[in-house]
C-alpha cells in the first residue's frame, strides 16, 4: 500500500514564477528512509516524521501544506480491459492484481496547497503537464477536495478550515522509479500515490467504505487497487453512479510471504498504442473481449481469489497465464489488431512453459499487461533456480536485427541437458 509523508518546502530563486521544489525529485538520493518500515507502525499506511520546513518566499508569509507519498504498482492477474461507461471510467469486467513491494516500483508524489498559488499545476518526472483540461487529474482533485475537513498541519502550525480548502491551489511533483506507459501499470501506482497525497493534504474523509478507491479510478482504472497491498479486487459495479466500482484488498501483504515476483524489462520505451486508445478500439471491435467479460472472467476470478487464499501456486499459476494469454489475443482480435508483446516477451512465455514442463509442475507463472515487460510469479524456494533460466535472456540490438536465446530445460535419465536456439 501507501507510504506517507511530509514533504520538505524549498523555496526557489525569487520572481514571478516562484513555486517549490520538493522532496519528491530528490528523494532516492537524499532520504532513504523513506522506503525504511518503522516498527509498530500499519505496513499499508506508514507515516514518517515531518521534515523541516524552510522559509517562504519573499512577499509570501504563509508556507504551504506539503505532503509526500509514495504509492506502489500492481500486476493484474484477472485483467480489464475495456470501459462500460468512459465517463465514470468503469471497467466492462471485474479484475484482481497483486500489489508489488515499493522496494523498486514506485511513484513518489508530493502534493503542497497554498492560497498564493494561481492556478493548479503538476510536473511528472520533471516535466510540467497541463493538466487544465485533463479529465483524470482534475477528476480525482475534484473527487478529494470535495471531501476536505478542517485540518491543523503539524509541521506548520497552520490551522486551515473546510470552507477555506476552496481558495487554496495545489502544485503536484510526481516521479516514477521505473518506465512510464511501459506496460507495468506506472498510472496506477500515479494516480494511487496522487490520491493519497490529496487526501492526506486535504484531512479528507470518506463517506462510505472504499470511496478514495472509486476517486483514484477517476484518474486510472488500475489506481483503484494501488491503494491497497497484497491481492485486490476492483468490482465492476452496478449503480448508475459507480459509487460500488470500488477495489477491496481480499488478502493482505502479509497472506503469501514466500510469493515472490521478477520483473522483466525488455523495453522502456512508451508502448505505441495507449492503454486507452486501445481498450476503445477493443470494445468496438473484438467479439471475443465481449465473451470474455460475460462468460469467462467471472469463475476465473472466484478461482483465482481461493487458489490465493489456499496459497495453492500451481492453480494460481495457471489462471494468471491463461488470463494473460487471453487478454492479448483479444488485442490480436481487435480490428486493426494491437500488438503489445514482441519476440523477447514470446521467448519469456516459452522460457517460462520449458521450465515448469522440467519441473513437472507450475513452479513459475508469467503475465503481460499492456507492454512487452513481463511480471513472472514464483514462489520463494524456486526464486533462484528461475532466476538463472531468465537471465540467459538477451537483447542486443544491431542494425535493427535482434537475437535472443530461448533455454528449454528437460529431463532425460536425470540429467538436465540445456538445448540453446538462437534466431537473427
Amino acid at each position: 500500500g501507501i507510504n506517507a509523508e511530509y514533504g520538505k518546502y524549498v523555496p526557489m530563486s525569487s520572481g514571478e514564477n516562484q513555486s517549490v521544489q520538493w522532496n519528491a525529485s530528490q528523494l532516492l538520493a537524499s532520504s532513504p528512509r523513506h522506503s525504511a518500515r518503522r516498527e509498530g507502525n500499519d505496513a499499508i499506511h506508514r507515516v514518517y516524521e515531518p521534515c523541516d520546513i524552510h522559509n517562504s518566499p519573499v512577499g509570501k508569509p504563509q508556507p504551504p501544506v506539503v505532503v509526500t507519498v509514495s504509492a506502489p504498482t500492481n500486476i493484474a492477474v484477472i485483467k480489464y480491459w475495456g470501459k462500460k461507461d468512459v465517463v465514470l471510467n468503469t471497467p466492462i469486467n471485474s479484475s484482481a492484481s497483486v500489489t508489488l513491494e515499493q522496494a523498486d516500483l514506485r511513484a513518489i508524489t508530493s502534493a503542497a496547497a497554498s492560497p498564493h498559488f494561481e492556478k493548479d499545476r503538476l510536473w511528472l518526472n520533471g516535466v510540467e503537464e497541463d493538466v487544465t483540461n485533463s479529465k483524470r487529474f482534475q477528476g480525482v482533485l475534484a473527487g478529494v477536495r470535495r471531501l476536505a475537513q478542517d485540518r491543523v498541519d503539524e509541521a506548520t502550525g497552520l490551522s486551515i478550515s473546510r470552507e477555506d480548502w476552496s481558495q487554496y491551489k495545489v502544485h503536484v511533483v510526481s516521479k516514477n522509479t521505473f518506465p512510464t506507459a511501459a506496460g507495468l501499470a506506472s498510472s496506477a501506482a500515479g494516480y494511487a500515490a496522487l490520491t493519497k497525497a490529496l487526501s492526506e493534504l486535504f484531512g479528507a474523509v470518506e463517506e462510505y467504505p472504499g470511496e478514495f478507491t472509486a476517486i483514484a479510478r477517476q484518474g486510472s482504472g488500475s489506481a483503484s487497487r494501488s491503494l491497497h497491498g497484497g491481492f485486490v479486487q476492483w468490482t465492476a459495479g452496478e449503480l448508475d453512479d459507480a459509487s460500488d466500482s470500488i477495489a477491496t484488498q481480499i488478502a493482505d501483504e502479509h497472506h503469501w510471504p514466500e510469493l515472490r515476483a521478477l520483473i522483466l524489462v525488455v523495453s522502456d520505451a512508451k508502448k505505441g498504442t495507449s492503454s486507452t486508445a486501445g481498450m476503445e478500439t477493443s470494445v468496438a471491435t473484438s467479439e471475443l473481449l465481449a465473451h470474455r467479460a460475460r462468460s469467462i472472467v467471472p469463475g476465473r476470478l472466484d478461482a483465482i481469489k481461493q487458489a490465493y487464499l489456499a496459497r495453492d501456486f500451481a492453480t494460481f499459476g495457471e489462471i494468471t497465464m491463461k488470463d494473460s494469454n487471453q487478454f492479448h489475443a483479444t488485442c490480436l482480435d481487435t480490428y486493426p489488431p494491437i500488438f503489445y508483446m514482441n519476440d523477447i516477451s514470446r521467448s519469456i512465455i516459452q522460457i517460462v512453459h520449458a521450465y515448469n514442463q522440467w519441473a513437472g509442475e507450475i513452479r513459475a507463472a508469467y503475465t503481460f499487461d499492456a507492454g512487452p515487460n513481463a511480471v513472472v510469479y514464483t514462489v520463494e524456494v524456486h526464486l533462484v533456480e528461475l532466476t538463472l533460466s531468465l537471465i540467459h535472456i538477451s537483447e542486443p540490438t544491431r542494425l535493427l536485427s535482434i537475437s535472443y536465446a530461448v533455454f528449454c530445460l528437460k529431463k532425460k535419465k536425470n540429467k538436465t541437458i540445456v538445448h540453446t536456439h538462437k534466431r537473427l
